[in-house]
């Protein structure tokens, strides 16, 4: 299985980037792992709140395939404790799926049709969180989750 993490818009911070890079560069050791970042949409102080979801969601959905399977990181999506995601993403690679898609909006979330072809949602906190931080948190949980799985001495319980 592949893991592809889509998010909209660069990160400006070069210190995450340097610690979203380290886990990237860590998760290669278990599972062939893409970041791909989707440019800002241009001139959308001009867009309404969802104009700005539709294109974003626009180019959300021409970077996913009919046989990935879509999780949104959505503020309303199923929580897992750092055990339960490492067990979400085992049962995942056992059903053989190709391609698993985690996806970051902007900052006014997805798009009908993205919710559309999504097939979970998944929350990383009741808190809200910026989508620069989001990155970080969902790669490295990628990573502890791998490093749950094979069972090493990475998460403490």
């Amino acid at each position: 299985m592949n893991i592809k993490l889509l998010a909209i818009g660069k990160t400006d911070n070069k210190c995450l980037q340097e610690l979203i890079d380290d886990y990237k560069k860590r998760l290669s050791h278990y599972i062939k792992f893409d970041f791909e970042i989707i440019a800002d949409i241009k001139n959308a102080k001009n867009l309404s709140e969802l104009q700005q979801k539709e294109k974003e969601g626009e180019l959300i959905l021409s970077k996913i395939t009919n046989t990935d399977f879509v999780i949104l990181l959505d503020e309303n999506g199923k929580s897992f404790s750092s055990i339960d995601f490492a067990d979400f993403l085992q049962k995942k690679m056992n059903t053989g799926i190709k391609t698993l898609v985690f996806v970051i909006g902007g900052p006014y979330g997805f798009s009908k049709s993205v919710y559309e072809k999504a097939q979970g949602k998944i929350s990383l906190s009741a808190m809200t969180f910026s989508h620069q931080m989001i990155r970080l948190f969902i790669t490295e949980q990628i990573y502890r989750a791998f490093t749950i799985i094979k069972n090493e001495p990475y998460h403490h319980q």
